[in-house]
């Protein structure tokens, strides 16, 4: 794995976690894309287990950007794993990987809807956890914990189910 790690560090100025446990490659956003179609292509990281959000406000000698996405890659071929972090600001974007993945497409709403990290280019960044009329980002360190919402409307999720009724050959009228 420290062979990965050092020939993403050679062709996508990756670097290592070195606050992390197990081996963990930090890439630049603008990297994103190319790095893990690399990594699928020519290593077999065929499955993205999971995209996880980080937010280090007030987390002790931390001294890098606000938030992280940390994608969980596997190799279904040779079991190995890999893990990417992406490090963003407030108003930084980083890309969607849903044309990559396809179940980057909910992941990324996830993460979105819980610490408000943007997905460049994804199809339909909308609520996935939290009511429709919620603001904020409840995972985020600086959410009043004691803010009660509440829900006036229902988000059927409507133009999701139209989507894959057409998508099915069906036509929804």
């Amino acid at each position: 794995m420290n062979d990965l790690i050092l020939e993403l560090a050679e062709k996508f100025g990756a670097a290592t976690d070195e606050r992390s446990i197990d081996k963990c490659a930090i890439i630049a956003a603008e990297k994103l894309i190319e790095t893990v179609s690399f990594l699928k292509e020519t290593h077999a990281f065929d499955v993205l287990i999971d995209i996880v959000g980080v937010d280090y406000l007030g987390m002790e000698n931390h001294k890098g950007k606000r938030f992280a996405a940390i994608y969980c890659l596997k190799s279904t071929k040779n079991t190995a794993r890999l893990r990417l972090k992406i490090q963003v600001d407030e108003n930084e974007k980083i890309p969607t990987l849903s044309r990559i993945y396809p179940i980057a497409d909910w992941q990324e709403r996830e993460v979105w809807d819980q610490f408000g990290i943007v997905f460049e280019g994804h199809h339909n960044l909308k609520r996935l956890l939290n009511h429709v009329e919620f603001e904020g980002h409840p995972l985020r360190k600086d959410y009043p914990a004691q803010k009660r919402q509440w829900l006036s409307e229902n988000d059927q999720m409507l133009d999701q189910l139209e989507n894959r009724l057409e998508h099915l050959g069906y036509k929804v009228i």
